[in-house]
């Protein structure tokens, strides 16, 4: 059975990624990836632009489907040895949030609705995939 999930990583990661054709989740840890299978979605929520930057940006960013069940490891360097997965995205066009929370199911708490994000994969329902993907299409 086919899982969506959403990803919290900044919109600079996440640009990395997509012209990658990988998923990198939780600074490089491979649990997160673990969760997911061959054929699952991922959906990119970015509440910043850039890990070192306070600018928000608070929007969906990337939709891409797991290409294989295959977890990989790279060296970026000695001491970041990140674990990936290959994606294959769609062209979409971010999508801020905030019209969309009444919405979510996810979201349970529609005034502290930044919360859930905290935990860097959100395994989310298909109803709330479809009406992120719808738009961002």
């Amino acid at each position: 059975m086919t899982k969506f999930f959403i990803g919290v990583v900044s919109k600079e990661h996440v640009l990395i990624g997509v012209k990658a054709g990988i998923a990198q989740i939780g600074h490089g840890k491979r649990t997160g990836l673990a969760r997911m299978h061959k054929g699952d979605w991922l959906v990119y929520y970015s509440p910043k632009i850039a890990l070192d930057s306070n600018e928000k940006l608070q929007a969906f960013t990337a939709i891409g489907q797991m290409v294989d069940d295959e977890i990989y490891q790279v060296e970026i360097s000695p001491t970041f040895k990140p674990f990936r997965r290959k994606v294959k995205y769609l062209h979409v066009h971010d999508t801020p949030i905030a019209p969309l929370i009444e919405k979510l199911s996810f979201i349970k708490n529609k005034n502290q609705w930044g919360y859930i994000f905290r935990y860097g994969l959100v395994e989310i329902t298909t109803e709330d995939f479809e009406l992120i993907k719808q738009a961002m299409t």
